[in-house]
């Protein structure tokens, strides 16, 4: 608990570009107040493109969103994420932004246009004015919750990631979703969340769907519910934002301590080759080029060691060129694998070579002339 409120009351300074503008909508036929969060890097790195999150209720939501991406983007758990709030702060108006009809349970009137103006206005806005990575995520909160499933009812959703919170469904949103599910050709994540005090009707109609989500099996679609105890309709809120954000990113994040004992350091080869698919799947899944971070190079590194796989380390080396080339990484992953393979001489070069490129991570000079005096050594010594 200590650590969630930590992560919303992180300084949302960080997040310094955050604006609000007024949006003249057509479809609405009425002005529209949004909400814009950039990430800091954002005018730093001009060619850098950004995931979007839309966010329905954005009068109370917006601030929880933006200091849980902040917090885990500080740490590089969570990538930098742009957020688009959307303002709904009168309770009529964002029961009308969600009306449908009663015969067909599809939007209509108020909510249809609502629909269009999120597709074929606001989007497209967003889109053409920042730099925009090919992955979006929505999310809501129960009326509005309820509302973002409907982009599901399309053949090609145009959101990537589902965040429904405490959902108030509209009738027959337990099978279709499902039967949509099914139906889908491409990945989706979607994630569904209550409290044990919440809301009877929504406890009784999210659990029907859940049901059925398991037993409508489609492995393109990553799913998950929390059902979080002693929370309520809106305490669940602050225990779903960081559960359903580290869901959906999780691809993103560098190797951590439990993927490396079970996954990698298991590997008796194919080190290097699980580290280019874990950033190839990073852009595949969120549309985001990726540095291979100087730690996951490390964390590959010392699997190789373990299992004394030497020649992988001449494809690490090859892939530190490409990422760094500037640095001394790659002749020190070269000397590292003469060294260990018996080549002192070899090892000496590279380490020579090391110590005039620039320092990286926790590879400095004072290092590469330890390790280049002690090859000379041995090289000596025979």
């Amino acid at each position: 608990m200590k650590k969630l409120l930590l992560m919303l009351l992180f300084s949302v300074s960080v997040f310094s570009q955050k604006t609000t503008e007024t949006f003249v909508s057509t479809k609405l036929k009425e002005s529209r107040e949004i909400t814009i969060g950039l990430p800091p890097s954002y005018e730093k790195n001009p060619n850098k493109k950004y995931p979007i999150l839309l966010l329905l209720d954005g009068d109370y939501l917006f601030d929880p969103f933006y200091g849980a991406l902040n917090y885990g983007a500080y740490w590089d758990d969570l990538p930098e994420t742009i957020i688009i709030g959307i303002s709904q702060n009168k309770n009529e108006e964002r029961i009308d932004d969600s009306n449908y009809d009663e015969s067909t349970d599809l939007p209509s009137g108020k909510g249809a246009q609502f629909f269009e103006f999120i597709g074929g206005e606001l989007l497209p806005y967003i889109e053409k004015k920042y730099r925009i990575a090919p992955f979006r995520l929505i999310a809501g909160h129960d009326t509005t919750a309820g509302y973002l499933n409907f982009f599901l009812y399309k053949d090609n959703p145009i959101f990537n990631a589902y965040i429904s919170l405490s959902p108030e469904l509209v009738p027959e949103m337990e099978t279709r979703i499902p039967d949509n599910f099914l139906k889908l050709k491409q990945p989706i994540f979607y994630y569904q969340s209550t409290g044990d005090g919440d809301i009877k009707d929504i406890l009784e109609s999210v659990k029907k769907l859940d049901e059925n989500i398991k037993t409508a099996v489609n492995p393109i679609v990553n799913y998950k519910y929390d059902a979080f105890k002693d929370a309520s309709h809106y305490s669940a809120v602050l225990f779903s934002i960081p559960n359903a954000l580290y869901q959906i990113f999780d691809c993103y994040k560098p190797i951590t301590m439990a993927e490396f004992t079970e996954k990698i350091a298991v590997l008796p080869n194919g080190q290097v080759k699980y580290l280019t698919d874990k950033y190839d799947g990073i852009t595949k899944t969120l549309g985001l080029k990726v540095q291979i971070r100087v730690s996951d190079f490390k964390a590959i590194e010392a699997a190789i060691l373990k299992n004394k796989a030497y020649q992988e380390l001449d494809k690490l080396a090859e892939l530190a060129r490409k990422n760094y080339p500037k640095s001394m990484l790659a002749d020190y992953e070269l000397g590292l694998m003469y060294e260990k393979m018996g080549d002192s001489k070899k090892a000496a070069k590279s380490y020579q070579k090391a110590t005039q490129l620039e320092q990286i991570g926790d590879l400095n000079k004072d290092l590469m002339f330890e390790k280049l005096d002690e090859m000379q050594s041995l090289t000596l010594k025979k």
